[in-house]
């Protein structure tokens, strides 16, 4: 299976993240690429290629432009305001004060745009981004060209992201940018099914009323896991887009079992739709040893992931989302890849 990667993912070199209440080095990280890339070569799984760069327009297309622009100037104004840290939000637009005035302030605006308070924006945060998003359109781009399955080794991850909100270390949305990418190139149905212990609720929100992109998620009980406010069951689209969003929650230590059983119902909701490309947006933090999520995954469980997922038998391409496991996480993901190209090998 071909592999995209651009070293500039590893531009983001963020020192600081707010976790139970303390300043702590991030969970993401470059080292999680580091440690993909070399279980990728060790297991000889195919070439790895360097993505083109492809502008802004594909971002444009699924974000706000005042959004990107914010990302684009946000360390630069930060520094320039003399604040000594990284840029990090402190206050919100929450539910007593007014959302509809965007401050002129960039400490301001950082809360306008941030969903959460763990993610800070660094230099680099900006370039890493856009490498990112380059990687998944190359990778999809490859899958449209050929039919053959692909893997994005996207740093920053993407599924956070909404239309105008950063967090949960995300910035752009990868696989929404990528399905768009698909629609725009004449796919009439893309499926994005997103397998992270963490709700995609940007990729919902980003789709939510709309028809032609089905968003399936399997993942950790939103009322007791991040986000919190969004992957209930009974959000289900809305106007045209009503059905064609899919939550599967599942309580915290949810054995694989009872997973995998989940993965067969979401599966069964993706054939019915009968899209002509396949998004996963690839989270492997639904491993036991992962520090910030709760199921319970074994390394060779991920082979049966993959073996699960090549079922479909449709063009599809991975989109590298969490798992900060930092030991694991390229064992992880090679394994999900040996599964679907029917190697049964482990890593």
């Amino acid at each position: 299976m071909l592999t995209f990667h651009s070293d500039k993912t590893s531009l983001r070199q963020a020192n600081t993240e707010l976790h139970d209440g303390t300043l702590v080095t991030p969970f993401e990280s470059p080292e999680r690429v580091a440690l993909i890339l070399a279980c990728l070569k060790q297991a000889q799984l195919g070439e790895i290629r360097e993505p083109p760069a492809l502008g802004l327009a594909p971002v444009l297309a699924v974000h706000d432009r005042g959004y990107v622009d914010f990302l684009q100037s946000c360390w630069q104004r930060w520094q320039a305001a003399g604040h000594a840290g990284e840029a990090m939000a402190n206050i919100w637009p929450a539910r007593t004060l007014r959302d509809d005035r965007i401050p002129k302030s960039v400490s301001g605006q950082l809360g306008y745009y941030a969903l959460a308070a763990e993610t800070a924006i660094t230099d680099g945060t900006f370039e890493a981004a856009m490498a990112s998003k380059d990687v998944a359109l190359a990778a999809v781009a490859h899958t449209l060209a050929s039919g053959e399955p692909s893997f994005g080794l996207c740093r920053p991850p993407g599924h956070h992201a909404a239309f105008d909100q950063f967090g949960g270390y995300c910035f752009f949305n990868n696989a929404a940018i990528a399905a768009q990418y698909a629609r725009d190139a004449g796919k009439k149905r893309v499926a994005i099914l997103d397998v992270d212990f963490h709700h995609g609720n940007g990729t919902q929100q980003i789709f939510f009323d709309r028809d032609d992109v089905l968003f399936v998620s399997i993942h950790g009980d939103p009322a007791v896991t991040f986000p919190y406010y969004l992957g209930y069951a009974d959000e289900t689209g809305r106007g045209p887009g009503e059905g064609f969003n899919v939550n599967y929650p599942l309580p915290p230590g949810t054995d694989v079992a009872t997973w995998l059983a989940t993965l067969d119902q979401a599966l069964a909701d993706i054939q019915a739709f009968d899209p002509e490309l396949v998004v996963i947006s690839l989270g492997v933090d639904i491993f036991e040893g992962d520090p910030i999520s709760a199921f319970t995954f074994k390394n060779d469980d991920f082979v049966t992931l993959g073996e699960r997922l090549a079922t479909l038998k449709r063009p599809t391409t991975f989109l590298l989302e969490g798992g900060y496991a930092v030991a694991d996480i390229g064992v992880n993901v090679v394994n999900v890849l040996r599964g679907f190209g029917g190697d049964s090998g482990r890593a």
